[in-house]
């Protein structure tokens, strides 16, 4: 079986790094919002939202506590952060982009028009514009989200999980990761590509 440290090697959350990234996104409000109280005063804190003072927030954006943005962030206009949402240093998250119950880690970038939704997101990942992390099976009667490890399913017990994306990766425009995609370090997913571990 698999830990987060096998994918994201500086784990923000580093009590967490050794857990399946399915057990923490449940507890994911949980753990940011006692995070929140924690933070120290390079932080402005403020209904369960922290956002580090060198962070940029442009116009438009709209936060949903619980959330952490820590330093050198920057969040394009009209982006929607909620329902816990932990940026490590420096991401960068472009215009018009949803982003739901996730971690990103230092120095990512989400281009613009994105939505991520439960899912953990390792350092120096670039997401081309469009890009979708679906979250949910929506089309199936049995929505338990199945993730498939070097060709082994396995059931994580829950019907709402992303991706889990290894560092340094890069997704290409428009491309799609369907509910409980894995994807190792230094992965490449080409434009308009679909995603379907269970399928392939």
């Amino acid at each position: 079986m698999i830990s987060i440290r096998d994918y994201v090697e500086n784990f923000p959350l580093k009590h967490y790094q050794e857990h399946f990234p399915w057990q923490i996104i449940p507890e994911i409000e949980n753990i940011i919002s006692h995070l929140v109280n924690r933070c120290n005063d390079e932080f402005e804190i403020r209904n369960g939202i922290a956002i580090h003072r060198t962070a940029k927030i442009e116009n438009g954006v709209v936060l949903k506590a619980p959330i952490i943005i820590n330093q050198g962030c920057f969040i394009g206009a009209n982006a929607y952060l909620r329902n816990g949402v932990f940026l490590n240093s420096k991401v960068k998250i472009g215009p018009g982009c949803e982003i739901k119950s996730s971690v990103i880690c230092n120095e990512s970038a989400i281009a613009h028009f994105n939505f991520i939704g439960d899912s953990i997101i390792g350092s120096f990942v670039n997401i081309e514009a469009g890009a979708i992390l679906a979250n949910h099976n929506n089309e199936l009667d049995n929505k338990e989200i199945i993730v498939s490890i070097n060709g082994v399913q396995t059931k994580t017990g829950i019907t709402k999980f992303g991706s889990l994306i290894g560092d340094n990766s890069k997704i290409g425009a428009n491309a799609v990761l369907n509910p409980g995609t894995i994807l190792p370090k230094n992965t490449i997913v080409k434009r308009l590509q679909l995603i379907d571990q269970l399928n392939n």
